[in-house]
């Protein structure tokens, strides 16, 4: 076995050049041609000048045009989704690589995607519209976008018109000062909560590896896991979600807590929470690293009692300085107002639904669906009580991970990015071999429906629905797998497919000391 890595580690012998051309060039040139693509199929405004130039034009508008800025999105993100796995490939199975060298590797794939249009997702001009609506003096929580003059010409989606803004008080924060800063330029604005989301990427990458290595987990195998995903290119550089900047708070909070500063663990996992309020669940377990991993219930309360105590003073003052209330409570429901099939309960209420009103005894199914997804939160609720009043035999960090997959997978709404919420922590706390296998399955999976469920241009890039989507993506996948042996090895489970886990002593060791044992 190989000597557990530090995160500042040097990297083995082989020139950096090398390593680059290997690694990080055909990500890059994937990256590239999704960047081209995005010009053709990406988000852009009504009010920007880039519709009236006249190459961007021709990619829009045009048949042939449209159908090959398609095709790029379609192959560029094919081979990002292969690039990714000869990486990962080679790491399983054979020497560690520098956490700093995979760090270039990143920034080379996301550097073409900084500058384009939004692709995947245009919640980049809600945000931009929301920050508008705060400058003209008016509570996002109350008031919908809407109420902003050309809020449809600044690239909106009219699904969110009159919805409540679901943001904590930091994010609306850093909304109001992009809508101040760029003023009526929409495609500008954009382009900031790009960087802002960038940012997060860079803060996740510079933290997540910290957090693995407190947890005897390789940090190059982790970074490839967590942030050098696909995924993560997709929707947190490409969408520019928020997401971005709360899954790195978060990621920091609890490196920070592994470490032996649990305060400052909580201040930044509240500010994660201020981004997107879900973060607020990984506070208990912030809380369990602050009381130690050997203390006594009594301990555990009077921990949960002080995190809650500072958690409540950052929060507050956070909506002290953006000038809002508790309106954020509310406009939690906001993201389930789509219906998507990914959503277990969703799909369930559905379905079931359907049935009832196939029989006569219901006209729409709206009422099953809303039955399905309370059970389904009610579930939520129990397995989070459970993993924060239970926690022996796994870390907290793994404790965070299970809660937050547990949300995504059993609330109202599940988006593929949603489970980027877990998956830097799962990749963080170790993954069995069946475990990582089915994440790099389920990534393919997700990476493929990405291509066939989102554009720009239209609701679907291949205009597919959710349920032939999920199929075609689960069929692309087998495929792959019958068709190229190292993806075989990685997602079957080869003898040399290892999973993610200690390496050695000092790693079993480091991993043991965050363990919780019974109080």
């Amino acid at each position: 076995m190989q000597p557990a890595a530090r995160p500042d580690e040097p990297a083995l012998d082989e020139p950096w050049l090398s390593f680059l051309l290997r690694y990080a060039l055909p990500g890059m040139l994937a990256t590239c041609l999704i960047a081209v693509g995005a010009f053709g199929v990406g988000w852009l405004p009504l009010t920007t000048d880039l519709v009236d130039n006249p190459a961007v034009d021709v990619l829009r508008t045009s048949g042939p045009g449209t159908l090959l800025s398609r095709v790029m999105v379609v192959v560029g993100v094919a081979m990002l989704l292969q690039s990714w796995l000869v990486v990962g490939y080679d790491l399983l199975t054979g020497p560690r690589q520098d956490v700093r060298r995979l760090t270039a590797v990143l920034a080379a794939w996301c550097a073409p995607l900084v500058l384009v249009p939004p692709l995947f997702s245009r919640d980049v001009y809600s945000y931009y519209v929301q920050g508008k609506l705060m400058v003209g003096g008016l509570d996002p929580y109350s008031a919908g976008v809407a109420q902003v003059p050309g809020w449809f010409s600044d690239g909106v989606d009219p699904m969110w018109g009159e919805a409540p803004t679901p943001y904590g008080p930091a994010f609306l924060l850093v909304e109001r000062g992009v809508a101040r800063f760029v003023g009526d330029d929409a495609y500008l604005g954009g382009l900031v909560f790009r960087l802002v989301a960038v940012a997060g990427v860079a803060l996740l990458a510079y933290y997540l590896p910290r957090l693995a290595f407190a947890g005897g987990i390789d940090p190059g195998k982790a970074l490839w896991l967590g942030v050098l995903n696909p995924l993560v290119i997709m929707h947190f550089v490409a969408g520019a979600h928020n997401d971005a900047l709360m899954v790195a708070l978060l990621v920091a909070g609890l490196a920070l807590a592994a470490e032996g500063r649990a305060p400052a663990g909580v201040v930044l996992v509240t500010c994660a929470a201020a981004v997107k309020p879900i973060a607020l669940i990984a506070l208990p377990f912030v809380g369990l690293l602050w009381a130690g991993t050997r203390a006594s219930w009594r301990h555990r309360i009077l921990a949960w009692a002080k995190t809650v105590a500072v958690s409540t003073g950052v929060f507050a003052g956070l909506m002290l300085v953006a000038g809002v209330g508790l309106g954020w409570i509310g406009a939690l429901t906001t993201p389930g107002s789509v219906r998507t099939w990914l959503s277990p309960s969703t799909s369930l209420g559905m379905l079931g639904g359907d049935l009832l009103s196939t029989i006569g005894l219901t006209e729409t199914n709206d009422g099953a669906v809303t039955v399905v997804r309370l059970l389904g939160i009610a579930a939520a609720v129990v397995i989070l009580v459970r993993l924060a009043v239970r926690p022996a035999g796994r870390t907290a960090v793994r404790g965070a991970a299970l809660a937050l997959l547990t949300v995504a997978l059993l609330g109202p709404a599940l988006q593929p990015w949603y489970l980027l919420w877990a998956l830097p922590l799962f990749a963080a706390s170790g993954l069995r071999p069946r475990e990582l296998r089915a994440t790099i399955a389920l990534t393919a999976c997700f990476v493929i429906f990405g291509i066939a469920e989102t554009s720009a241009t239209a609701d679907s890039l291949l205009d597919l629905s959710d349920g032939v989507s999920i199929v075609a993506a689960v069929v692309v996948v087998i495929l792959v797998v019958l068709a190229s042996p190292r993806e075989r090895a990685l997602i079957l489970g080869e003898s040399f497919a290892a999973g993610l886990l200690p390496e050695d002593r000092p790693a079993q060791a480091r991993q043991q000391r965050l363990v919780i044992r019974s109080a």
